[in-house]
C-alpha cells in the first residue's frame, strides 16, 4: 500500500522539480530541482521494480463509490492540477515562490506518508526506503526554505 500510495505522489514530484529545473532562474535552485528530479526518478523506477516484481498493481483499484482509493490510509491529496498549471503559467520571481511553496508542501506530504511507513511497515526493505524519503525531503524543504527566504518579493 505505501508504494501504491507514494509512487503517484512521487511522479508528480518529478513533474514539478522538471519545472523548477526548466524555469527557475538563480542557480542554486535550477540545481536543486535537478537534483530533487534526479533522486525521485531513481526512487519511481526502484518502487515501480518492486511492484512489479510482487505482482501488484502500481495503484490501488478505486473503490465502487469512486473516491480516492487511499482516504482510508492517510493517503496523499498531490498537487491539484490547477496549482501546477499556475506553476506552469508563472514567471521569474513569482515562479520561483509558487515553485518553492508547491514543492515544499508536496515534498511535506512525502514526509507524513513517509512517517507512517517507518512507524509501521511489515517489509524492512520498505521501511529503509521510508526513512531515507523522509530524511532527504526534510534536507530538501530546509534548503527550499532557505531559498524562499532570498526570494525578491
Amino acid at each position: 500500500m505505501f508504494l501504491q500510495m507514494i509512487l503517484p505522489h512521487h511522479r508528480q514530484g518529478v513533474e514539478l522539480a522538471g519545472l523548477g529545473h526548466a524555469k527557475a532562474g538563480r542557480a542554486e535552485l535550477v540545481e536543486l530541482a535537478a537534483a530533487i528530479e534526479v533522486t525521485q526518478e531513481d526512487e519511481v523506477e526502484l518502487m515501480a521494480g518492486i511492484l512489479a516484481g510482487s505482482g501488484a498493481p502500481e495503484s490501488a483499484p478505486a473503490p465502487a463509490g469512486g473516491e480516492d482509493p487511499h482516504a482510508a490510509h492517510g493517503g496523499l491529496p498531490g498537487t491539484s492540477e490547477q496549482q501546477v498549471t499556475a506553476l506552469r503559467e508563472s514567471t521569474g520571481a513569482e515562479f520561483e515562490r509558487r515553485f518553492l511553496n508547491t514543492m515544499m508542501a508536496h515534498q511535506g506530504d512525502a514526509i507524513q506518508l513517509a512517517k507512517m511507513e517507518a512507524a509501521s511497515g511489515a517489509y524492512q526493505r520498505l521501511v529503509d526506503l521510508a526513512r531515507r524519503i523522509e530524511q532527504s525531503r526534510t534536507a530538501q524543504i530546509e534548503q527550499m526554505q532557505k531559498l524562499l527566504d532570498a526570494t525578491p518579493r
